[in-house]
């Protein structure tokens, strides 16, 4: 059976407010599942606990069978977990190669020059404009940049933040596209968070929703589509 990564009785608190609680989600090699749910649902939250960015409350993450809970970012991500952060997060004044590169940190020689001619050939534009400015290009080219930079790692599951955010419609077309060759080519699991419902629905096989931090509502995304459960989970009714 493919490795999973999974999410485990997560809770995770800011102060006195509960963000996330008890939620238990798994994704596995090679398949797309959304998270979804309305702004402020914790979906954020969640993607930043099993990077490590966060500290869990209580509960577990898990990856190919190893708990990785509690372990700082920098190590989960050696472990085989890459973050494409909402609202891109490159480095502006970097070139394009250069922001590649700082993905590949701690990679061998050999490793990173394989690794920059996979993500050309995913992103020919990247390779187009290598020694451009990260800062000058196009909405849709940094967000297929930090899909790229989070690429550099050859990582095993991407986690995608809100990677519709701000983006024209043909350019979330082409980032759906991308998020899938990732998948089909590489064998790479993703968890894609969205408050775009239709947008996730276009990518991911399953789906969980989340209301005020709580899993609200999971299954095949083709009979989530649509449905009045999944309405009233954005409405904030579905518990």
């Amino acid at each position: 059976m493919l490795p999973h990564l999974e999410v485990r009785d997560l809770s995770v608190n800011y102060g006195e407010i509960v963000a996330v609680c008890d939620l238990s989600l798994s994704v596995a090699r090679g398949e797309i599942v959304a998270l979804l749910g309305a702004n402020g649902a914790g979906k954020s939250t969640t993607l930043k606990a099993i990077i490590g960015m966060v500290k869990a409350r209580q509960g577990a993450v898990v990856v190919a069978g190893r708990n990785v809970t509690g372990q700082p970012a920098h190590t989960i991500a050696r472990m085989g977990v890459a973050l494409v952060p909402e609202g891109r997060r490159i480095f502006k004044r970097m070139t394009v190669l250069e922001n590649l590169l700082v993905g590949a940190t701690g990679c061998a020689a050999a490793a990173v020059r394989q690794q920059i001619d996979s993500v050309h050939a995913l992103f020919p534009r990247l390779k187009e404009r290598g020694r451009q400015l990260a800062g000058t290009l196009s909405g849709g080219e940094q967000q297929m940049l930090a899909i790229a930079r989070a690429m550099m790692a050859r990582p095993q599951f991407v986690l995608f933040d809100e990677p519709s955010l701000g983006l024209a419609p043909l350019v979330v077309a082409d980032v759906i596209a991308a998020i899938r060759r990732i998948s089909r080519e590489f064998g790479i699991g993703a968890i894609v968070v969205e408050q775009n419902a239709e947008v996730a629905f276009g990518v991911a096989a399953r789906a969980y929703v989340l209301s005020r931090g709580r899993l609200v509502l999971s299954g095949e995304a083709g009979e989530l589509r649509g449905s009045d459960r999944l309405r009233d989970a954005y409405l904030g009714m579905g518990n």
